[in-house]
């Protein structure tokens, strides 16, 4: 029966496919006696060959897709399954315990779990990981589920799921998956901001996409109005094809715009550049006409796997970034881990409030051997490019100080081994804590940029998760107390004469856009799909009539009533 759910537009875009639940299945194990061992014996010996053949799939899809290193995951799962001292105990703990074999399996892995997370050595303490792993794997084949494997979606589908993580989106292959809708989350949470990287369509906070939707419903995802529509009727899909076509029109007429640069109505130039996760990324960035990349995050080198990344791998993809970008601007952040992204194998404590805790900045002056890995590639392929530098979640200037001593230390040893580098790297801050915002004058000094991160200012400045639905109303890029930091940040900069740019979402919304130019922003970074409509936008945008809105907008007293206000404007400029 023809239903809709409304959530939040996530990425723009429509989507016509049948549904994929991409669900963890309850693998909940209970105790039985079993007389017939032999039979439990034989039960588990066939999990563990259908385990085992699903691997060797998954391993040779990643070789082919991912590259060896995200295959030799699966290649140490398989040596796991395989080894005699974790499948002989649990078929002994069958035999002797007259037990079931779904019970053997989970109490002998996770005393083997038990031993190795407790060991000294880093290597062994991540094979726990692996035996995590694959006992999920096997117990999902004795119970008869179905593990969710997105990188083996291999027909189009629209992905539905309580919520995607970052390592769980970037597996989704764009080919096939034609978007996704999720029960939680918001424009900005991360699974939207990689839906619009994929430039996949996406719709979030359903709250019941996963009670409501069936695996092989026909779905819509309408990512222009924020609604999904359940097995719609012949009429529906009519009027749906209609709104696509117009859509890709619309889209056409705005790629005309590729090679153009960015320059308001009155002459003046800003620079619009694209936020990206992975070099595989580029495509889209050229293919919209980006004019640099204003963040790349680098997060996501480390997210999906079982260990660091080395130092050759990191500098492997910042060197194919910068040189495919040919020299045009590229703001590298460096690791940013906490908050709603994790590491499993950094095995790193559980926080209260993990947004608050030990993460980005903090995590990587403690654990210096992580930050100078990451500092030695990047330095290294500095001369591939104009690569420029930036340090998430400043607090203080100290912060700033001690990681910038950290980089100048690595330089220093690399020009002593020969290496060449570049001598023109600028250092500059993600402005995302409003400390940092309110002595954005004394950073001035000592930066040489800023990109204010607004998906996390907004949320620390308005004291609202941005994650939490029941205080989404608080996330508010439109109050002018978030204006009016945007405006001290861009302020302290030119006194300095220094740059300042954006890479939070609010770079790219269509009724924050004017309030930016107005307020002086020199870069606007947003996902790579959003960079054609920002410049048609701009391109009929007064930059002396917006600084009159901007000036206006900070002394409103309510969000509602700027929004009311730039939409009066917007208005009124498009019948001039």
């Amino acid at each position: 029966m023809a239903s809709i759910l409304k959530g939040i537009a996530a990425s723009d875009g429509i989507a016509f496919a049948k549904a994929y639940r991409l669900l963890e299945p309850d693998l909940t194990v209970e105790k039985r006696t079993e007389s017939d061992t032999e039979a439990e014996v034989i039960r588990f010996h066939a999990a563990l060959k259908k385990s085992e053949t699903e691997l060797e799939v998954i391993k040779e899809k990643a070789r082919r897709d991912l590259g060896d290193d995200k295959a030799a995951i699966f290649e140490a799962h398989l040596l796991v399954l395989n080894d005699p001292e974790l499948t002989g105990p649990i078929e002994e703990k069958i035999k002797s315990d007259y037990v079931n074999a779904e019970y053997a399996l989970e109490e002998t892995s996770n005393m083997f779990i038990g031993m190795f997370e407790a060991m000294e050595n880093e290597y062994m303490r991540e094979r726990a990981a692996d035996i995590k792993d694959v006992t999920k794997r096997i117990l999902a084949a004795l119970l008869g589920v179905e593990l969710p494997a997105p990188a083996l979606i291999a027909e189009e589908v629209v992905v539905v799921a309580e919520d995607l993580t970052p390592s769980m989106t970037a597996q989704l292959n764009r080919e096939f998956v034609k978007g996704f809708t999720t029960d939680i989350g918001g424009r900005t949470s991360h699974s939207a901001i990689m839906a619009r990287s994929l430039e996949i369509p996406a719709v979030v906070g359903t709250k019941n996409a996963t009670t409501d939707i069936q695996n092989g419903d026909e779905i819509i995802i309408d990512g222009l109005q924020g609604e999904v529509h359940i097995n719609p009727t012949e009429e529906i899909l009519a009027e749906y094809k209609k709104r696509s076509e117009a859509y890709q029109h619309q889209r056409a007429e705005w790629a005309k715009l590729v090679n153009e640069q960015t320059v308001t109505a009155d002459g003046h130039h800003v620079e619009l550049a694209a936020n990206i996760g992975t070099p595989e990324d580029l495509k889209g960035v050229k293919a919209n006409g980006a004019e640099g990349i204003g963040l790349y995050r680098t997060e996501f080198l480390y997210m999906g796997r079982d260990t660091l990344p080395t130092e050759e791998e990191q500098f492997t993809a910042y060197k194919a970034v910068l040189e495919g970008m040919k020299g045009k601007p590229v703001v590298v952040r460096t690791l940013d881990i906490g908050g709603d992204k994790e590491l499993p194998y950094l095995n790193l404590p559980h926080e209260m409030n993990p947004f608050l805790g030990f993460r980005a900045i903090r995590l990587c002056l403690e654990e210096q051997d992580i930050f100078r890995t990451q500092l030695r590639a990047l330095l290294r392929a500095s001369v591939y490019g104009n690569l420029k530098i930036m340090f998430p979640m400043i607090a203080t200037v100290n912060e700033f100080r001690e990681a910038k001593a950290v980089l100048l230390e690595e330089h220093a040893k690399l020009e002593s081994e020969g290496t060449a580098l570049s001598e023109n790297i600028e250092l500059g801050i993600m402005v995302e804590i409003p400390s940092t915002a309110v002595i954005a004058d004394l950073f001035a000094k000592e930066v040489d940029f800023f990109s204010i991160g607004t998906n996390d200012l907004i949320q620390y400045t308005m004291a609202a998760d941005r994650m939490n639905e029941r205080v989404s109303y608080l996330y508010q890029p439109y109050n002018p107390s978030i204006l009016r930091l945007v405006k001290m940040v861009i302020e302290a900069a030119h006194k300095e004469g220094k740059w300042t740019g954006m890479c939070g979402e609010m770079a790219g919304d269509e009724l924050a856009i004017p309030l930016l130019l107005g307020l002086g922003l020199d870069e606007f970074s947003m996902s790579a799909t959003s960079i054609l409509k920002a410049r048609a936008q701009l391109k009929h945008l007064s930059k002396s009539d917006m600084e009159a809105l901007a000036a206006e907008a900070i002394t409103l007293s309510t969000a509602a009533e700027v929004v009311e206000r730039v939409q009066a404007s917007t208005q009124k400029n498009n019948t001039k």
